[in-house]
């Protein structure tokens, strides 16, 4: 039999050609429509780019193989939250008061989670580069997906803790989740280069590490499975939006020098916003976790100090500096989960998660990763908060505090050279007066007064009557918690009861 073979047939595509045809060759210039109208939001900041080719993705993924890929993680995760579910999981984390963690992880997580989703959803409308674009679509449903694992996993504690059932409405009116959505509402209102840096570079590859890691094997190590199943099955994806975050501060940097300049304000302003939101999740690491896996001073000393460190200084050969203010950020690592401790266990009243006065055990632990400060200034104001315990007085501040306008945090910081007095800065605008808990927020909203004085602050719509009424009870049902169960103490509540009788 002949067999003839055909010289001009098509050599099989490698995966580079394949991830260009795939990306590259589905965008086109527009004849009848200027390119400026089709685009109009990527030249408004000033950032300029001459070759959007210049675009790398390191992994060259196309659709094709994304679906294939994430379609295969999701058999295994789904599979490990089922078992999870069946096997009533939820009773062999280490401590009931562990539940409090992820309540506070869910709930402020799951939406900024979407907001992303919205965020680079709008980012692959908004750049002209197709390789962009697809590298943000892809982000999109990324982000999509880690809301809603992340929704199944809220969804199966919802059924025996309390504080869960309206994680929505709490998002919207609850004063330490303003804390997340101001971050992700600052970032989705900005332009998409802004965005960019936020998220892909300031938070996915300076911070994330913060989030994910350190608290991920805290779940682990707390028994907490289900956390770990979805927060390793992120990670994955984690490491992309990385990469992604590191291509996308090069890629613009190398472009022209005149982007320098503002590349560098947008980081010295994200890293700040980014720093303070996560205040929260090194209180969870240093006082929610029953079982300890890593000090915040420990984290903050490794992915930031050590590692961002190396990273700037791989950044300075486009010009880029370490952000502004990073020293204060060294010296508050002894003191900012305390002091966030300290306020969050007076105003549990108003919160969906119950707090508690750390244990001995856990106290000995504190004075042995904080050496330099828990003893002396925050141990005695915990053994003075326990006596009144013991009396049947446990100590709830139900004045209002004053929040921060920027991140919306309660001004509760101190001087970083005196932790014995309250941090205050004011600036004036329009003949109103607005207070900030640093100089790095007061220094973001010098910069942009009119996006920041339409912060939606909690406590001033209490202040104007519309925070559901002048009684704390009021307001706790105003933010759709049941005063009854979902806030307060964790020592009376009903989720240690009902601990207690599980366990028995």
């Amino acid at each position: 039999m002949n067999i003839k073979f055909n010289a001009d047939a098509k050599k099989k595509l490698s995966l580079k050609d394949k991830y260009a045809v795939m990306t590259r060759d589905l965008g086109w210039d527009t004849s009848y429509v200027p390119m400026d109208k089709v685009y109009p939001y990527d030249q408004f900041e000033g950032i300029k780019i001459h070759d959007w080719d210049k675009w790398e993705d390191p992994f060259r993924l196309t659709m094709d193989s994304y679906w294939k890929y994430q379609a295969e993680k999701e058999k295994k995760l789904y599979a490990i939250i089922d078992a999870f579910s069946q096997n009533n999981g939820h009773l062999n984390v280490s401590d009931g008061r562990y539940i409090n963690a992820i309540k506070l992880f869910l709930t402020a997580v799951t939406p900024i989670e979407y907001g992303a989703h919205r965020g680079f959803a709008m980012l692959g409308r908004q750049f002209r580069g197709a390789g962009t674009r697809v590298a943000c679509q892809m982000q999109a449903i990324d982000e999509l997906r880690h809301c809603q694992t992340q929704v199944h996993t809220l969804s199966h504690y919802n059924k025996y803790f309390n504080g869960f059932h309206s994680w929505p409405q709490n998002y919207d009116r609850v004063w330490y989740l303003a804390v997340p959505k101001s971050f992700t509402n600052d970032a989705m209102s900005a332009g998409p280069f802004e965005f960019l840096v936020s998220i892909s570079f300031s938070f996915e590859y300076v911070l994330t590490n913060l989030l994910f890691m350190p608290f991920m094997s805290g779940a682990a190590y707390n028994g907490d499975m289900a956390t770990v199943t979805f927060g390793f099955s992120a990670q994955s994806d984690e490491a992309r939006h990385m990469t992604l975050g590191l291509e996308a501060i090069k890629f613009i940097l190398e472009q022209d020098p005149d982007n320098v300049p503002i590349v560098q304000k947008w980081i010295d302003k994200w890293f700040w916003r980014g720093y303070r939101l996560l205040t929260l999740v090194g209180t969870m690491m240093d006082y929610m976790l029953p079982k300890k896996i890593m000090s915040w001073r420990e984290g903050w000393e490794i992915y930031f100090e050590q590692n961002g460190g190396t990273l700037f200084s791989d950044l300075e050969r486009y010009g880029i500096r370490m952000p502004k203010y990073w020293e204060d950020t060294v010296k508050e690592k002894e003191h900012i989960t305390h002091q966030t401790w300290a306020a969050l266990y007076q105003y549990c009243w108003a919160a969906g998660f119950h707090t508690w006065l750390p244990k001995l055990e856990e106290m000995e632990w504190l004075e042995k990763e904080y050496p330099e400060s828990f003893n002396e200034i925050y141990k005695p104001r915990f053994e003075e908060w326990r006596a009144l315990e013991k009396e049947g007085k446990r100590w709830y501040n139900t004045s209002l505090p004053c929040l921060c306008q920027t991140c919306q945090l309660p001004m509760m910081f101190t001087e970083i050279d005196n932790p014995t007095k309250l941090r205050l800065r004011e600036s004036e605008f329009e003949g109103e007066n607005y207070q900030f808990c640093s100089d790095g927020c007061k220094d973001i909203f010098d910069d942009e007064p009119q996006k920041y004085v339409q912060a939606n602050i909690p406590v001033q719509k209490i202040l104007k009557g519309e925070g559901g009424g002048p009684a704390p009870e009021d307001v706790v049902k105003w933010a759709h918690f049941n005063p009854d169960s979902d806030t307060g103490g964790y020592e009376d509540s009903m989720d240690a009861k009902n601990w207690t009788a599980w366990k028995a």
